[in-house]
């Protein structure tokens, strides 16, 4: 790491394709928007000689090159993978967005990585989300380390921010969070504001000065090192404590000097088992500088302390009929076992996969098998094909470098996989395999479109399919009911970004309309219809007369058809053509346009014509009748009812269920969850939960997460359903 008393060798640059999976390290970003994550690649990547100055790769590219939303706020919504050349090692460094709509990207960075730097800033702390995804992170142990940003800043302090990170993230152990550095100051300025301009390594007590904008080493003064003292002794001990040497507390305490190279053996094992989590600091390179304050301690913890790809389990892999298979962990001669973790679109190379390979070796122009898990609730096929893998590339920025392989352990991009989709297994074609999904976060705020022209409508179909193919975290439906074509999303920039992405690369303009939720009609009480169709206007006439009864059944019963007629009244030919005249009137709805449910009708009497009744004839005087027999009748409006969880920091319970209960909601319970969090259970009407999504985090402030699932049908007050019916009458 950057604390060991030797000097990196100079071999640095652009990543190539790596020949063994302990040559490879995969990282990725963590942090909320603005925390500077997006800066401190470029930094790395300046530092480690990929790019010629900040931002800008070495054949004119950029390295932020990622989907932004014009009419708002600048903010990266897309996950990005910039390879590096670091002491012999390639560092994968995956860029996540910070925003919140955004997790279905920072998902699939935590798939295709094996540690997580959390990127903290020190002028804006911790924030609920960053804690959440560090739970998830902790729950797999995924090896951790912290980096505070925003050094800058006239309100920044490390040792502040280093408590905060350590009550945030060390809620077990408080003393696994700690700093391996310090941060040196400079001369204040005429603000009272002492910049940052280097950095004294707690272990080595070796200072790394950053003030000329090359890393230099040097011996700290004599009057800096009671500074750090209380410090590093910390640091020590929190070592030695994940220590597997159980000799070693006995002997530090006892007086004895542990030697440096075992400290920071001892600090790198317990890093890569997810037990011990630096914290480091870091500053982008000012202009004309080559290296940013840090980034060389960041590259050197990365290649020392973070995990190689064959220190990750072996995924649960199966064959695409469910049987188990087992799959040896990352060796580049095994089976092939490879994973889709994003799609993109490319205006000129088309469909582009980022891929990472668990087992086997990926080649150019080789025949794959692809397996689709399907995910048909969210718009996505089901699909089992054989695919020829196009060109494998590494990405930075717009420029694409062509790799001859990529090996287990390594990530690479695909070209012209048409076929597979975000989160898809690709394995031989004569061994095909299925890798266990991950987890995606259930889109929950939807989004009504409709094409804004002919020329649209005809583009829309294909333009959606492409969109919920990129992204699995999107949910198409088609709601039969309602009649429109929804979008659930995460949220409101997430919508954002669809609409736009509909726009600019599919060329489809979409219209957005108000959203519907699928209400149903029912009789309250027991009614009685005749429906009678007579026509004699010359020629062949029409007669038809039916008799019905309807009476109201439980909730979810459906429609229930019972024939009672006596004596023939009613041809038996006819009887089913009465009954598929009411079902016909009860999907259109008798008050307000919605379907009809919950009743039974019998079908008491009628009568027919010898030569002029027809099954045409019944349809409609079946429908007649239920039509009189709902003028006589109270019928009520059903809304769907959702049962509602929400996982909420005790600190908002009591404004969380008050909000439940404006929503005319029922709170039926609550349970005391880990982490000082609370989980609620409500049942709350659909139509107040529309903007749920984006409600609930405004509430919060990002720190609750709800799920909601279909319960039932109930009436709606009536002062809503009346309304409805005025409303359904207007249109009318």
């Amino acid at each position: 790491m950057g604390d060991k008393a030797n000097a990196h060798p100079g071999a640095a640059g652009r990543a190539t394709a790596a020949d063994h999976p302990a040559s490879v390290r995969n990282v990725v970003l963590v942090g909320h928007s603005g925390s500077g994550k997006t800066t401190l690649v470029e930094a790395l990547a300046l530092t480690a000689g990929a790019v010629n100055r900040a931002g800008r790769v070495e054949d004119g590219g950029t390295v932020s090159d990622y989907d932004e939303i014009e009419h708002r706020q600048q903010r990266s919504v897309q996950l990005s993978l910039v390879p590096v050349d670091w002491d012999g090692y390639k560092i994968n460094i995956l860029d996540t967005p910070g925003y919140a709509d955004f997790v279905g990207e920072l998902r699939a960075g935590l798939r295709a990585a094996d540690a997580a730097l959390f990127v903290v800033s020190a002028s804006d702390g911790v924030d609920g989300s960053t804690r959440m995804v560090w739970e998830e992170c902790a729950a797999v142990g995924m090896p951790r380390a912290i980096v505070v940003t925003h050094l800058e800043s006239a309100r920044a302090d490390f040792d502040e921010m280093t408590r905060i990170c350590a009550e945030a993230f060390g809620a077990d152990d408080p003393d696994a969070v700690l700093p391996l550095y310090l941060p040196l100051h400079g001369e204040q300025g005429p603000d009272g504001h002492a910049p940052v301009t280097g950095l004294i390594g707690l272990l080595s007590q070796r200072l790394f000065d950053y003030s000329s904008g090359e890393r230099k080493e040097a011996e700290p003064g004599a009057e800096q090192l009671p500074l750090i003292e209380e410090a590093r002794n910390r640091l020590i001990e929190g070592i030695i404590a994940e220590s597997e040497d159980e000799t070693l507390m006995d002997r530090y305490l006892g007086g004895e000097e542990i030697d440096l190279k075992t400290l920071v053996q001892d600090l790198e094992r317990a890093v890569a088992r997810g037990t011990f989590f630096p914290v480091l600091a870091a500053a982008p390179a000012a202009d004309g500088a080559r290296q940013g304050l840090g980034t060389v301690e960041l590259l050197e913890l990365v290649t020392g302390g973070f995990p190689t790809p064959l220190e990750r389990e072996a995924p649960t892999v199966t064959t695409p009929d469910g049987r188990a298979r087992q799959v040896s962990a990352c060796d580049p001669d095994g089976p092939l076992v490879a994973e889709v973790v994003k799609t993109a679109s490319d205006p000129y190379v088309g469909r582009v996969s980022l891929v990472r390979v668990f087992s086997g070796t990926l080649r150019p122009d080789e025949t794959v098998h692809v397996s689709g898990h399907g995910l048909t609730d969210r718009g996505h096929e089901d699909h089992d094909v054989d695919e020829r893998v196009g060109a494998l590339s590494a990405p930075f920025g717009k420029q694409q470098r062509a790799l001859t392989h990529c090996i287990a352990g390594d990530l690479a991009c695909v070209a012209k996989l048409n076929r597979a989709e975000t989160g898809d297994t690709l394995s031989a074609k004569d061994d095909p395999l299925l890798m266990e999904p991950w987890q995606m976060p259930d889109p929950l705020l939807p989004l009504a479109i409709q094409a804004h022209s002919k020329a649209d409508e005809d583009k829309l179909s294909q333009g959606l399919g492409r969109l919920v193919a990129e992204d699995p975290t999107m949910r198409l439906e088609q709601n039969p009911n309602t009649h429109q074509v929804v979008l659930w999303c995460l949220g409101e920039a997430h919508a954002d970004v669809a609409l736009e992405r509909l726009r600019s690369r599919y060329g489809v303009q979409v219209d957005v309309i108000p959203y519907k939720v699928s209400l149903r009609e029912t009789f309250a009480d027991k009614a009685a219809g005749r429906g009678r169709h007579v026509k004699q206007s010359g020629g062949h006439g029409q007669y038809a007369i039916c008799e019905i009864e309807v009476e109201p059944l439980p909730n979810g019963s459906g429609i229930e058809f019972v024939d009672k007629v006596v004596g023939g009244a009613v041809p038996r030919q006819f009887i089913p053509s009465v009954e598929k005249g009411v079902r016909a009137q009860a999907a259109r709805g008798v008050a307000a346009g919605h379907p009809l449910n919950d009743i039974r009708i019998t079908l008491l009497d009628g009568k027919a014509h010898s030569v002029d009744s027809s099954d045409a004839a019944f349809q409609t005087a079946g429908a007649l009748a239920l039509r009189e027999a709902a003028a006589d009748a109270r019928i009520h409006l059903l809304e769907p009812v959702a049962e509602v969880t929400v996982m909420v920091g005790d600190d908002y319970v009591g404004a969380v269920m008050s909000d439940l209960s404006g929503r005319r909601g029922r709170v039926v319970g609550t349970e005391q969850a880990r982490g000082g969090r609370t989980l609620v259970r409500a049942e709350v009407p659909e139509i107040e939960i529309g903007r749920y999504a984006v409600d609930l985090r405004s509430l919060s402030h990002g720190t609750a997460r709800f799920s909601r699932s279909y319960a039932r049908h109930e009436p709606m007050p009536p002062q809503i359903a009346e309304r409805i019916r005025e409303q359904a009458r207007d249109a009318s």
